[in-house]
């Protein structure tokens, strides 16, 4: 192994060469047909679920959406923008419950289009702000079983029709998955499942799987993941353990630092489908798709490339202020 050293060193300035080339060859090659393709996407009740839903079936794929709430607005809301019925078809979907899943494939195999099972996109997610003593073990346990947990679990169950049909996994990461600004919980399952697409990536390449993973910056107004928290919300939860190390003021200071920072989302989804559509569509589609701006682009390079004592001093600075 450390004989190979050498060229393993070699090899980025090989792939930094070569990657003009790539380019164009991405450019040059048609672009997949989307008639006749099945898509499933899990969080189709808002966000960028709701969004992608409603431009797969414009573009011609037979969509299954997942919806927690089937009967809730968004859904309601999804099928009306769609025409009714159709290519597009809403189904109950929550990614921490087995049953839920199996019969979603069930639902699928039933209604298989010509051209069979095309991608996956594992969507759906939940995010909340708290340091990691403000959240109690359940919270971890929701999110884990959520963020990640959920993705795998319906990764699984479709991973035989995807070998089948040579078709796409699509998982919705963040750049949040390199750093953390007082929503660790919701870093740790990003960091988790870019770990595991990694890891499936590099296994589903021999049956001709294509794996890719959507970084989006902050989208907090577009998608409405992570509502605004009031200080007193905060409080209300905190153990009396920590309500003795904590005051009021500071938890008041957090939250509005973090209620300042969901206030700059952007509110342009479509910038985040457009990535989920090449990575669905492309014939070279990306492992990663970064769509962030360019000071949240800076910050992933440092913390990415820089040791550890920088970035702490980085976010530290960002904390103060």
């Amino acid at each position: 192994m450390w004989a190979a050293a050498p060229l393993l060193l070699l090899l980025p300035l090989l792939l930094l060469l070569l990657l003009p080339l790539a380019r164009l060859c991405r450019r040059g090659a048609a672009r997949l047909e989307p008639a006749g393709r099945a898509v499933l996407i899990t969080g189709c009740d808002s966000g960028f679920g709701h969004l992608l839903a409603l431009r797969l079936h414009r573009l011609g794929f037979t969509v299954f959406a997942g919806c927690l709430c089937p009967g809730g607005d968004g859904a309601r809301r999804l099928q009306r923008e769609a025409g009714g019925a159709g290519r597009l078809r809403v189904l109950r979907l929550d990614v921490t419950r087995a049953r839920d899943v199996r019969a979603a494939k069930e639902l699928v195999l039933s209604h298989l289009p010509e051209r069979g099972f095309w991608g996956l996109v594992n969507n759906a997610g939940i995010s909340t702000f708290g340091e990691t003593g403000w959240l109690p073990m359940e919270t971890y346990e929701k999110f884990a079983d959520v963020n990640l947990l959920g993705s795998i679990r319906t990764t699984l169950a479709f991973l035989p029709l995807l070998r089948k049909y040579k078709g796409r996994i699509v998982f919705m990461s963040s750049i949040i998955a390199y750093f953390t600004l007082g929503n660790g919980i919701y870093s740790m399952t990003k960091a988790a499942i870019e770990k595991f697409c990694d890891a499936l990536r590099l296994e589903m390449k021999k049956f001709g799987v294509q794996v890719c993973i959507i970084q989006p910056g902050n989208y907090a107004r577009s998608t409405k993941i992570q509502p605004p928290l009031s200080a007193e919300e905060i409080w209300s939860e905190l153990s009396e353990e920590e309500k003795a190390v904590y005051n009021k003021e500071y938890v008041q200071e957090r939250a509005n630092f973090f209620n300042s920072i969901l206030s700059e989302g952007s509110t342009n989804g479509n910038e985040v489908v457009d990535a989920m559509v090449d990575a669905l569509t492309s014939p070279a589609p990306k492992a990663r798709y970064m769509v962030a701006k360019l000071k949240e682009k800076a910050l992933v390079f440092v913390c990415a490339l820089f040791p550890t004592v920088v970035m702490d001093s980085v976010l530290s600075y960002a904390l103060s202020k």
